[in-house]
């Protein structure tokens, strides 16, 4: 890693929204044991939008700093309401207690040590209504919280208005924050830039009750910008760390079809390749901006930091077959049948025949017709194993691969 300081690498690296440090230098002066919360209300696994999240975390450790990584069990069986025109559906508690336990699981792969994971269901399960309202609610005042932004559109006319359920989620975030200081000595919050009310309120709830000064420092949203939209995204839906929601296949390809004008600013955000490495990756890539390096690389890092080094090299193979960058000898049974997982298949007889390649041509929806099958092949739009056929060709370990054009794609299947 490049020898920038914490403040430094935070804003090259774009994680710089809103922050109570009246300069972010004082970052570098002290040693910082911060909090960030994740929320598990709806699912049970983290998106790469929470990925951004959990980079910021990782930029504060490697610079020596301490990590208490909240999940919340209590808060997420309110819902926040930041961010949202309405109210959220309450989560049953057996749903919300199943999730938090998914997600505390990919944050412990994610962050690759021991790290103080907590839950904030332990400290506010007991907490009683009287305690609540003598203890934390007294010290907030009602004019600043119904002035923020997500609060105010939601009680303004044509607004969807908010339950109390709702709007004492602020109050509830606050004393995680007054929890965590008084018992884990916790005196920074990192959070996402619609967490910045929230945030606030624990920062004040703290100096009211302990006359300590604690901080606050949120992260942008990260954004697609060739569409505007919140990043993480795809026509399919969300892109989940779960492998069982979203392929490893889907998840490298995700990231490499991610947009030029965006891809210098990814490879800051979910690497932790350094600003010459960086550097050095944009140079190659604007010389030959149809080759994808970058692109390559982001989706190379990410993968192998969600999903392993194994599944990353399995997935840059596939890539590079596909892609026509690299031989189909370089495809192993694994790399096969996970492409068995993604693309069509059709099984076809060891002593293939024409018939039966147009069968399987049709089968698997690179034509329409027998018709137009035996069209694409006597016009040279089929290719097995990147040879246009009419060709002679080798299956691999039970499998070949076929296409039509640049990215119509199928498996052929050897029945044993």
């Amino acid at each position: 890693m490049s020898k920038l300081s914490l403040s430094q690498e935070l804003k090259w690296r774009g994680f710089v929204n809103q922050t109570t440090f009246a300069n972010l230098n004082e970052l570098d002066t002290k040693k910082w044991n911060f909090y960030h919360g994740y929320d598990a209300a709806s699912a049970d696994s983290l998106t790469i939008g929470n990925l951004a999240a959990v980079m910021l975390d990782r930029t504060f450790i490697r610079h020596g700093h301490h990590p208490v990584i909240l999940s919340g069990g209590a808060t997420s069986l309110i819902g926040d309401p930041g961010g949202k025109d309405a109210e959220r559906q309450l989560q049953a508690e057996a749903d919300v207690n199943r999730n938090v336990k998914a997600v505390q699981v990919q944050l412990e792969h994610l962050f690759n040590r021991k790290i103080d994971m907590v839950n904030n269901l332990s400290w506010l399960k007991d907490l009683t209504v009287l305690d609540f309202l003598r203890d934390i609610g007294k010290h907030f005042s009602m004019t600043p919280l119904v002035q923020r932004d997500y609060i105010a559109n939601r009680m303004n006319e044509g607004g969807a208005g908010i339950s109390y359920t709702e709007f004492s989620y602020t109050l509830l975030q606050g004393y995680d924050f007054l929890h965590l200081h008084q018992k884990n000595a916790v005196n920074l919050q990192l959070a996402g830039s619609d967490q910045w009310g929230n945030s606030l309120s624990g920062v004040d709830l703290v100096r009211k009750v302990t006359g300590k000064e604690v901080h606050a420092l949120t992260m942008p949203l990260i954004l697609d910008k060739s569409t505007g939209k919140k990043f993480g995204k795809s026509e399919a839906g969300a892109i989940w760390l779960d492998a069982k929601k979203t392929s490893t296949y889907q998840f490298y390809q995700f990231w490499l079809n991610v947009d030029d004008d965006s891809v210098s600013d990814y490879l800051k955000i979910f690497t932790e390749l350094d600003k010459v490495e960086i550097a050095n990756i944009m140079v190659s890539f604007e010389k030959d901006k149809p080759n994808r390096v970058a692109q390559k690389q982001l989706a190379f890092e990410v993968t192998k930091m969600v999903h392993g080094e194994l599944v990353a090299e399995s997935q840059k193979r596939i890539a590079d077959v596909l892609f026509g960058n690299s031989d189909y000898l370089e495809l192993g049974i694994k790399d096969f049948e996970n492409l068995a997982t993604e693309l069509p298949v059709a099984t076809v007889p060891k002593d293939m025949q024409i018939d039966n390649l147009i069968d399987a041509i049709v089968k698997t929806n690179l034509a329409s017709s027998k018709t137009e099958a035996r069209r694409f092949l006597s016009t040279g739009a089929i290719y097995v194993n990147n040879q246009q056929m009419p060709h002679d060709f080798h299956f691999m370990d039970g499998y070949a691969v076929i296409r039509r054009g640049k990215n119509k794609q199928a498996i052929l299947k050897l029945n044993n």
